[in-house]
């Protein structure tokens, strides 16, 4: 009933940006909180950033002062900025969010995620 789709994603060289997209679409009440994942090659998923409704944000460790989590509620989207990129960013990225929606039975709340998309950092 939801769909989450990413864009954004390529190789850059260290030192790059890129700017990831998630559009939702579907019978979508709402959305509560958003988020950016990523997973590299051997490593357990890991939360990047997160952003409420209301446009708190919260950030890893790792990305603090690099990345940037944005929303536009108008087109339920979420972005992810990706500045002073390093070699250690690579890893798909994924989309998350906290949506409520109608099923065809009834409104449902549930997490949904997007598809992933890779970003490669490399010279």
């Amino acid at each position: 009933q939801v769909q989450l789709v990413e864009s954004g994603g390529g190789l850059v060289q260290p030192g790059g940006s890129l700017r990831l997209s998630c559009a939702a679409s579907g019978n979508i009440f709402n959305i509560y909180t958003m988020g950016w994942y990523r997973q590299a090659p051997g490593k357990q998923r890991e939360l990047v950033a997160i952003i409420t409704n209301e446009g708190n944000t919260n950030y890893a460790d790792s990305v603090k002062g690099r990345f940037t989590i944005s929303r536009d509620n108008s087109k339920n989207t979420v972005y992810l900025q990706l500045n002073s990129l390093k070699p250690e960013d690579t890893a798909v990225y994924y989309c998350n969010a906290d949506v409520t929606f109608y099923s065809g039975s009834g409104y449902r709340r549930e997490p949904c995620w997007g598809q992933g998309t890779q970003v490669t950092v490399s010279s």
